[in-house]
């Protein structure tokens, strides 16, 4: 009996593990199969099966774009053409006054003394001169018989004396391009309070129409204010300022302009220059050196005396000063509006035998043209 029990037992034993072993195969989950392809890169290495890691991919904060800088929006210069014809007609309206007087002078039926006494008081009125004056009372009153016969259309013949008065045959272009690899360097030159800065800025504004590459010279220095005008002309024309800080040698402002125009293959560099009249021999001195210093890179093919048409005489001793320090190759008549007086045009070419080269009538920035011989004649006569 007592091995049957012992048979039975084993018989149990068996039984019981056979049955637990099917129990914990049925238990067991299947392995997870990888993606195709190779590893799941978005688990992280402790990740397990379900792990809510592996069914979205982490979140990723996207680098941080600047936006893009937009570049300034700059104004379109006015072309030439353009602004002659704007300021041919706002000279007419400002200037024809005298124009019209002498035409109807000159309209009478009887051209007595006391008529060409009259003619000859306005012409002394507009600023001409006493010389010039009687240069044109004398060719008309040959051109035109006294006892009222005419020799021809009065406003004819006083359209041409006055023209001749301008002279035409004066050379009034810019010399604003060098030779040999080097820029043209154009100095800037008057009193502080004639539109000297402004100027600069119109000019380069123009140049820049054409097609010129400018690089601007900030070498009034003594005027913090000058500085930052050029520069805010520089921004709205877009072109280069060399400057340096308040009290800076004006001279070497203007070299440094000048060997960055040299170095960067610039077509013009225009240089401001101080404005100071109360010491004759300091602003010789001044200007003086500012001319030599340029003139060690490269030559000074342009220099410009900028004068308030305004002034009247007083632009005539303005401009002996200047002609005595510097060269003077060319004029620049600012404000030549209803409170200026067109003659200064005649007077200021005959006392310093150089031409007008441009003239402004107002404070736009293409308030600025070529001085044209004719059509300011021709807007003088309405």
């Amino acid at each position: 009996m007592d091995w049957l029990y012992l048979v039975i037992g084993i018989a149990v034993l068996f039984v019981a593990a056979v049955v637990g072993l099917v129990t914990s195969r049925g238990r067991r989950t299947p392995p997870s199969v990888p993606p195709r392809g190779g590893t799941d890169v978005l688990a992280p290495p402790d990740a397990r099966p379900g792990d809510p890691d592996l069914l979205e991919p982490p979140l990723v904060e996207p680098p941080l774009v600047e936006p893009p800088v937009e570049a300034p929006v700059r104004d379109k210069p006015e072309s030439t053409r353009s602004r002659l014809v704007r300021l041919r007609e706002r000279l007419a309206g400002a200037q024809g006054g005298f124009g019209r007087g002498l035409l109807a002078l000159l309209s009478r039926d009887r051209l007595d003394e006391d008529t060409w006494e009259s003619i000859e008081d306005l012409l002394l009125t507009a600023d001409i001169g006493v010389a010039p004056t009687q240069q044109v009372v004398d060719n008309l009153r040959t051109r035109l018989r006294v006892d009222g016969a005419e020799a021809g259309d009065p406003r004819a013949v006083l359209r041409d004396e006055l023209i001749k008065l301008v002279d035409p045959t004066m050379d009034r272009r810019l010399q604003v391009t060098g030779a040999d690899g080097k820029p043209g360097v154009v100095l800037v030159v008057g009193v502080n309070g004639a539109g000297k800065t402004t100027t600069v800025g119109k000019i380069a504004r123009i140049l820049v129409a054409e097609d010129h590459s400018v690089t601007l010279g900030a070498a009034d220095t003594f005027r913090a204010a000058a500085v930052e005008q050029l520069a805010t002309w520089g921004e709205r024309v877009g072109v280069e300022v060399i400057r340096g800080p308040e009290g800076t040698d004006p001279a070497s402002v203007a070299f440094e302009a000048v060997k960055h125009g040299v170095e960067t293959s610039i077509d013009t560099v225009i240089v401001d220059t101080a404005g100071r009249l109360q010491n004759k021999q300091g602003l010789m001195d001044e200007l003086g050196k500012v001319k030599r210093v340029i003139e060690k890179q490269a030559p000074v093919t342009e220099v410009l005396l900028v004068l308030d048409a305004t002034t009247g005489q007083n632009g005539l001793i303005q401009a002996r000063v200047f002609s005595e320090v510097v060269d003077v190759t060319g004029i620049v008549l600012t404000k030549l509006d209803g409170s200026a007086k067109g003659g200064i045009v005649v007077a200021v070419q005959r006392e310093l035998g150089v031409p007008v080269k441009l003239v402004g009538l107002g404070e736009g920035p293409d308030d600025l043209a070529p001085f044209d011989a004719g059509a300011f004649v021709d807007a003088l006569l309405g």
